[in-house]
C-alpha cells in the first residue's frame, strides 16, 4: 500500500518535483504575454504602415504642387519675357521744319521706325512704361538756320533734361542726348520744344526720338 501511494505521488510531479499546475499555470501565462506582445508589435506595425501611407501621400501631394508651380513658373517666365520686349524709334517728320510756336509743345515724332512692345504712342509723341524698370533714352534734333536749338526731356511733368545748342554758322547742324531713367509702371516721357525754338526734319531722319528696357525692377 505504500508503496503504491507513493507511486502515485510521483506521477503528480515533474522531474524536479514541481506539480503540473504550476507549470502549466506558468505556460499559460507565457502564453498570454507572447499574445500581448504579438498584439501590440501589430498595432506597432499598423501605426507605421499608417505613418509611411500618409507620408507617401504627403510627398505626392507635394510633388504635385512642385510640378504646378514650376509650370506656371514657365508660364510666367515666357509671357513676362514677351512683356518685357521693349524699344521703339521714331523720326520726327518728313515736312522739313517744325516751329517756331508761341509756346512751348510737345513735339509728335510720327515715323515710327521701330515699336517693339507699342509703347511708343506715335500720334501723341509720348512714351509709356509698361513695367517698373531702368530704361534708356536718345534723341538728335537738327535745325539748317543760324539760332538756338534745343529739346526738353521730360518725365510725367517733370523735365529731365534740356539740351540746348547754338547754330551759329548756319548750314544743318544737329545735337544729341541720352538719359538712363528709372520709371515705374505708368510713367510717361517725350520730348518738348520750348517757344521760339525750331527743328528741321525730312526724309533722311535728322531729328530721332529712341528709347528702349535696360532691364525689369
Amino acid at each position: 500500500m505504500f508503496l503504491q501511494y507513493l507511486r502515485t505521488v510521483d506521477l503528480d510531479r515533474d522531474f524536479e518535483g514541481h506539480p503540473l499546475e504550476v507549470r502549466l499555470n506558468v505556460s499559460e501565462k507565457q502564453l498570454e504575454d507572447l499574445k500581448t506582445e504579438n498584439t501590440v508589435q501589430s498595432v506597432q506595425l499598423s501605426l507605421i504602415e499608417s505613418r509611411l501611407t500618409d507620408s507617401q501621400n504627403s510627398r505626392s501631394a507635394l510633388e504635385g504642387r512642385l510640378t504646378s508651380t514650376e509650370t506656371k513658373l514657365d508660364q510666367l517666365e515666357n509671357h513676362t519675357a514677351d512683356e518685357l520686349k521693349v524699344a521703339f524709334s521714331a523720326g520726327l517728320t518728313d515736312s522739313g521744319s517744325v516751329g517756331p510756336f508761341d509756346e512751348e509743345t510737345t513735339l509728335i515724332f510720327s515715323k515710327t521706325i521701330t515699336n517693339v512692345g507699342q509703347a511708343y504712342n506715335q500720334t501723341a509723341g509720348v512714351f509709356t512704361a509698361p513695367v517698373r524698370g531702368l530704361y534708356f533714352f536718345s534723341f538728335t534734333a537738327a535745325d539748317y538756320l543760324k539760332g538756338y536749338m534745343g529739346l526738353y526731356l521730360y518725365r510725367n511733368n517733370q523735365p529731365i533734361i534740356f539740351n540746348l545748342d547754338l547754330n551759329d554758322h548756319g548750314g544743318y547742324a544737329s545735337s544729341s542726348s541720352g538719359v538712363a531713367l528709372q520709371l515705374e509702371e505708368g510713367d510717361r516721357v517725350c520730348l518738348s520744344l520750348p517757344a521760339s525754338y525750331r527743328l528741321y526734319d525730312d526724309s533722311r531722319n535728322f531729328s530721332i526720338f529712341s528709347g528702349f528696357l535696360l532691364f525689369p525692377l
